[in-house]
């Protein structure tokens, strides 16, 4: 768990231009969700933007071109984003999954878990990489 909080915490280096995007322009989907903290695993309120394939959040939510997010998670490494209320027993809650980890936030509402699952959904799908017919490998038809 801790290398994905540390791949999205803006703990690596070289993540200051955040590709390029500029998260504090029309973003795709904006809100307050609670986050747990990556060592002390208390709840905390952050305000989330979701923009061009990633989800940045930050403590304020007022964000200008000189904001600084707190942490951001590239969407196209999520697997699954869904309702998380039957393991976290807190309602409106939702995971984000990649293949090695998996991140919970809290809504503030029934409406807002379903927005932020929709949102986040559709961006995954728009910004997973898909499998070109020339990465196939056919193992049966393969020489030997």
């Amino acid at each position: 768990m801790a290398s994905l909080w540390r791949a999205v915490s803006g703990s690596i280096e070289n993540q200051t231009d955040y590709d390029g995007i500029e998260f504090w322009s029309n973003p795709e989907r904006t809100g307050w969700l609670m986050k747990q903290g990556e060592y002390i695993k208390t709840w905390r309120r952050r305000w989330f933007v979701l923009k061009q394939g990633k989800l940045f959040w930050f403590k304020e939510s007022t964000i200008t071109r000189v904001s600084k997010p707190r942490g951001v998670v590239p969407v196209a490494t999520c697997l699954t984003v869904k309702g998380a209320e039957d393991i976290l027993h807190k309602p409106f809650s939702f995971e984000l999954s990649t293949r090695a980890d998996t991140m919970y936030f809290i809504a503030d509402s029934d409406k807002e878990k379903e927005d932020w699952i929709n949102s986040i959904g559709r961006s995954i799908v728009q910004h997973s990489r898909s499998v070109t017919d020339s990465e196939i490998v056919d193992y049966d038809n393969a020489k030997r």
